[in-house]
């Protein structure tokens, strides 16, 4: 049987038939079924409002799981910034945190976590569509299904690194409001006081952590979900369309969780340092290279590694199940779907 316009063979499915895989992996096609390639090829599929969409979807799930989990990354920066104090664990962390600033305080810098994820999750999303995308259209069907891993790695980290070029204002405004509650009133007020005292220079001290964390996240986030959702379905015995929209919604999500612990352990020493470059005075003087050494010499591997770990794996786990979930939730709400494999005799 001749490839439809825009697909791929793939390996033989456990029941025997072969598995087309539309527009070569990409994660979204439209949902309309008569919306097929017209003369000028499949990407007429993914136009500018396909686009739009996903990085909407990718918006909108970025900033609802980085905001519901806001309290846990306060505990998370609080523990990474003063691990004598904060030693109990993220409960005990909490009621620490409780007893002294008020309940109130485990929603420090959730105007900064809503936009700015918002921010960051649509280049990030929006991103990781349009260059993997384009990778596939390059390369040709089945040699973009060889070199899936490869194609979503490098457009991950692509997507990443522009998306952190916006997302790192706002998030030095959120941990040095963290670090100290006293810093600002909001999101407003802690970009005004930053640029006064520190000029634009004082939003992009934490970049290269930033960089250095993000984008191994990213890249673990998105190749990860996608192979342990396939083994997933492979265990099963079935592909995405011989299964309910519920069970595809669990599969999402637990490959997610999967994903996000696998993200969360890879990109935890950058995401320690990321904390506590933004403290005030932390590293000493002299330029941020030289800063960040200071800070990793003073903490030392181990701690980098470690401290503030179990509650990042919390954080991270359930924020990239649920960002996943979202994500194809809004999509399908949008009109434009996820792939989904199709068995052919």
């Amino acid at each position: 049987m001749a490839p439809l316009p825009g697909s791929v063979l793939l390996a033989p499915s456990p029941a025997g038939s072969k598995v087309r895989l539309r527009s070569a992996f990409m994660l979204g096609h439209p949902k309309n079924p008569d919306h097929e390639r017209t003369t000028n090829g499949p990407t007429d599929r993914y136009d500018l409002m396909y686009y739009l969409k996903g990085s909407a979807a990718g918006g909108i799930c970025c900033s609802i799981t980085h905001g519901a989990l806001c309290p846990v990354d306060v505990v998370k920066t609080r523990v990474q910034l003063d691990p004598v104090k904060y030693n109990s664990g993220l409960i005990g962390g909490m009621r620490t945190i409780i007893a002294e600033e008020g309940a109130g305080a485990l929603a420090t810098g959730l105007g900064a976590t809503c936009f700015g994820y918002f921010v960051q999750g649509w280049f990030k999303f929006g991103g990781v569509e349009f260059f993997k995308i384009q990778a596939a259209e390059s390369l040709g069907e089945e040699k973009a299904w060889e070199n899936k891993t490869f194609i979503y790695l490098g457009a991950a980290a692509i997507a990443e690194f522009v998306a952190d070029i916006f997302l790192c204002p706002l998030e030095a405004i959120r941990i040095r409001s963290v670090s100290d509650p006293e810093f600002c009133d909001g999101m407003v007020d802690g970009f005004g006081k930053i640029l006064k005292a520190d000029g634009i220079g004082g939003f992009y001290a934490g970049l290269a952590p930033i960089l250095a964390k993000q984008i191994p996240y990213t890249m673990a986030k998105f190749a990860v979900q996608g192979e342990a959702a396939d083994k997933i379905y492979a265990s099963m015995g079935k592909t995405p369309d011989q299964l309910s929209s519920a069970a595809n919604l669990g599969i999402s999500l637990t490959s997610g969780v999967i994903a996000g612990v696998a993200a969360a352990i890879i990109s935890h020493p950058a995401d320690t340092l990321l904390s506590k470059i933004n403290k005030a005075g932390a590293g000493g003087d002299g330029p941020m290279m030289t800063r960040l050494l200071n800070i990793a010499k003073e903490t030392g591997f181990v701690n980098l590694c470690t401290v503030g770990l179990l509650p990042r794996c919390v954080m991270i786990g359930s924020l990239t199940a649920g960002q996943f979930g979202i994500f194809d939730t809004v999509m399908n709400a949008l009109g434009a779907s996820k792939v989904r494999k199709q068995t052919v005799e």
